[in-house]
């Protein structure tokens, strides 16, 4: 630590105000089985109960390139840290030299020195000199930059979790994707045999006589149709399968999930309350980092204002002679202060000053409006859950219904009560019924990944380096 030190002539920081509810408005009349944690901590995809998401997220921390490369910008400002902070202290130099020189003959022999080691006219001159200089941070600037790049660099730490987060999300949401197109997959499995079924019973009515070739042929099409359906089920089931490959950091090709139907139910999620967005969404603790940085410039753009001190000291040794070089009467030395001001600059200053001011009253508008998004977005969550909740058992309803009803015009129709049309039709209801009932529960698991993402999932800003891990590390 430096001695030399002044006043610092920045503003003092302190994180602006927002305002946050008490509650969230959509917990009102619903609540999903609350945990007696009130906030998610450590891998929060662990809720889920699904092994095989649990090894996939584990390699995204690793392997995810967006996440490699966003720890590499953290790297990159953890240096600009220490660069800033190199100013606080002296810079040392040397120069060691050996120089040979050979006046102008015309110039007479007044130019002649004491001697040299060349020819006739020719001087040599060793020269071995430290110089050193150091400019006193009188009045903050060098502090209120170091300061502002820690900042700087907390901020890109929060983004770095942020990517993360973001990067954790999407796998998981990709996952419970294709696990639905497992669940539909496995579905029209099922309805292809039912009306594979439906097809031979439709074939001995009419051999029978007691049914028509219209009958035949109508089956015949529905199940054609349900076979197609079936297929076309693979492509987007192999997009998902892509997807989760390059966000785990591999190619498509190197990489494959076996299929199991989405069978996981909605998770108890912890909320927490309104204000705990400020410690624990990692885009908004970035926000207000930057916040921090953007009042530190200030201090900085300050300190123009006032006269800078520079020391500086020159010491070495200097000789003609190389066996003369290393003694006591070759020495030199030369040191003392310096200052300057500026006397006029045409309002360079001034404007510095107006402009980290104004790029001040920006961060603070946008970290509001992060908060503000924040908000928004568990709320939008929460109620998505909330009805998606009532939707899902209203649908389970219908569904029941729909089976009561096929199992009624299939036995109508045995006893030649009606025709088969009524069965088809009866066939399709039960179906759409069903896949609407496995979207909703896929539409169920998504929101509640994304739930967990907009509270910020098992982070919170205590985690954030600072400045003096920051400066440490190697």
């Amino acid at each position: 630590m430096l001695p030399l030190t002044g006043c610092n002539v920045g503003p003092k920081y302190s994180r602006a105000p927002v305002d946050t509810p008490p509650a969230y408005k959509e917990l009102d009349g619903w609540k999903l089985a609350q945990p007696q944690d009130t906030a998610l901590k450590g891998n929060w995809w662990e809720l889920f109960g699904d092994p095989e998401l649990n090894s996939l997220e584990d390699q995204v921390k690793v392997s995810n390139q967006n996440v490699v490369s966003a720890a590499a910008a953290f790297l990159v400002a953890r240096a600009m840290v220490k660069e800033a902070r190199s100013q606080l202290f002296p810079t040392v130099t040397v120069g060691p030299g050996i120089t040979w020189s050979h006046p102008s003959a015309t110039l007479g022999t007044g130019v002649v020195g004491t001697g040299g080691t060349g020819g006739a006219g020719t001087f040599t001159d060793y020269t071995l000199p430290f110089d050193a200089s150091y400019q006193v941070d009188l009045w903050g600037k060098i502090r209120n930059q170091v300061k502002a790049n820690i900042y700087a660099a907390q901020a890109s730490a929060a983004d770095l979790q942020n990517v993360l987060l973001t990067a954790q999300a999407e796998v998981a949401v990709d996952y419970f994707n294709l696990r639905s197109q497992d669940a539909q997959k496995h579905l029209l499995d099922d309805t292809v045999k039912a009306y594979q079924a439906s097809l031979d019973l439709t074939k001995a009515l009419f051999e029978t006589g007691i049914d028509n070739e219209e009958a035949v042929d109508l089956a015949e099409t529905q199940l054609d149709t349900a076979i197609a359906q079936d297929t076309n089920l693979g492509i987007l089931r192999a997009q998902y399968e892509h997807a989760i490959a390059v966000l785990i950091g591999k190619t498509p090709a190197e990489f494959s999930i076996a299929v199991k139907p989405l069978d996981t139910n909605p998770p108890a999620i912890p909320v927490g309350v309104p204000s705990a967005l400020l410690e624990r969404r990692p885009d908004v603790a970035a926000g207000e980092r930057g916040m921090a940085q953007a009042n530190a410039q200030i201090g900085v753009a300050r300190a123009a204002y006032f006269p800078s001190l520079t020391l500086s000291a020159s010491l070495g040794l200097e000789s003609s002679k190389i066996a003369k070089w290393f003694t006591w009467p070759s020495r030199f030395f030369s040191a003392g202060p310096q200052m300057s001001e500026t006397l006029y600059d045409g309002g360079l200053r001034r404007s510095t000053v107006q402009q980290y001011r104004a790029n001040y009253d920006e961060t603070i508008a946008n970290y509001r409006q992060d908060v503000l998004t924040a908000l928004q977005q568990v709320e939008d969550d929460l109620a998505s859950l909330r009805i998606l909740e009532q939707e899902y058992q209203e649908q389970d309803t219908a569904v029941k219904s729909a089976q009561n009803t096929l199992r009624v015009a299939t036995d109508r129709y045995k006893l030649g009560l009606d025709p088969y049309l009524n069965v088809i039709t009866a066939q399709t209801a039960l179906l759409t019924n069903q896949q609407t009932e496995v979207s909703l529960r896929m539409e169920q698991m998504q929101s509640s990944v994304q739930l967990i993402e907009a509270l910020g999932g098992g982070w919170d800003s205590s985690q954030l380096p600072n400045g003096a891990s920051m400066i440490a590390q190697p």
